[in-house]
């Protein structure tokens, strides 16, 4: 009996890098169930879908991804949420860690282990 692969939710208001980085995730052997561009379909699939993990990138059209990071990372079950950006300098470690996310990785820099090594622990 296999193990149920980590289930993520991506949330970038890009739809080509909504598709790259969900192919990404799935070659990575995680279970991208749902993306979404936006804080508020943020927030309903993350309650309807409850995924372990949570890609949220800092510039969304409808707010602020680290305040939506805050609000994720304290739901009920706790996703692990990671920061992302195409601006290196979007988040800090110290806004990072106030809004509980685990990481913050440069959209340039998501190829790699790291990506999985935070959604996943």
């Amino acid at each position: 009996m296999s193990a149920v692969p980590p289930s993520v939710l991506i949330v970038d208001d890009d739809v080509a890098f909504r598709d790259l980085i969900r192919r990404l995730l799935t070659v990575q052997g995680l279970s991208v169930v749902g993306d979404v561009g936006t804080v508020a379909e943020a927030l309903a699939a993350a309650e309807s879908l409850r995924p372990d993990a949570v890609l949220v990138d800092v510039g969304l059209p409808d707010g602020d991804g680290i305040a939506l990071a805050g609000r994720l990372s304290r739901m009920d079950w706790s996703p692990r949420v990671v920061l992302t950006s195409t601006d290196p300098a979007a988040a800090d470690g110290t806004a990072t860690s106030r809004s509980g996310a685990v990481g913050f990785l440069p959209k340039d820099e998501l190829a790699g282990d790291a990506l999985r090594h935070m959604l996943v622990g």
